[in-house]
């Protein structure tokens, strides 16, 4: 039986940093002097900073310099790393941790592969950093999900074949890069959406020690 390889995007699947990513343009648009709501806040999603950062000026009618949408989203960014600086192991998904125990205790390679630059100080804040072998974050990658780019570097940085590995992602994109990359796709969040996904969890509550170990066994 081959190695396999466990994967897990970060916000959404071990963590919800996407609250405060919210805080942090809220406040930006307070600043600008407009209210940016919870509902265009969906826009953002699974989206790059540079293009949140155009769309929240386009939403307040405001054209700006290079300098001072390069400035903005600075600013952005350090409120955000404010508001994670808080941030405790109250903070985990509900059984996150016990997923990680029951991997951790017969020696399974764990990998996160996520498009956020803060990972490894949100892993930290939350002390589940020491269950990962690899971090292949935003720092790592030039191309964002749906490449598989984050996924294959993963894999090949735990050391196992990409048909080996088990990707656990909430968006839609990172299925289709786990999809692409010929791995295991287990959608966390709403079947609805995450339709593409192999296998749907509401979170992992609902998955049990059975369905872990028929994925150890390539079932």
């Amino acid at each position: 039986m081959n190695k396999k390889g466990f994967i897990f995007d970060l916000d959404g699947v071990i963590v919800d940093t996407a609250k405060y990513h919210y805080l942090a343009w809220r406040d930006l648009a307070s600043e600008l002097g407009f209210e940016f709501t919870i509902e265009q806040n969906e826009m953002f999603k699974g989206v790059s900073r540079k293009r949140c950062m155009e769309i929240l000026l386009d939403i307040g009618g405001i054209t700006a310099t290079k300098n001072q949408f390069d400035t903005w989203m600075v600013e952005k960014n350090v409120d955000y790393l404010k508001y994670i600086d808080k941030m405790d192991a109250s903070e985990i998904l509900p059984d996150v941790g016990r997923v990680l125990d029951f991997l951790k205790k017969r020696n399974i390679p764990i990998a996160l592969g996520s498009a956020s630059k803060n990972a490894q100080p949100i892993l930290e804040k939350v002390g589940l950093l020491s269950y990962f072998d690899t971090i292949v974050d935003g720092n790592n990658v030039t191309k964002a999900k749906p490449d598989p780019e984050v996924f294959l570097l993963a894999a090949k940085q735990l050391g196992v074949k990409a048909d080996d590995c088990v990707v656990f992602e909430d968006a839609v994109a990172g299925i289709e890069a786990a999809n692409k990359a010929n791995m295991v796709s287990i959608g966390i969040g709403d079947k609805n959406i995450l339709s593409e996904a192999q296998y749907n969890f509401k979170d992992f509550t609902e998955m049990d020690d059975a369905f872990l170990n028929g994925l150890l066994a390539g079932n």
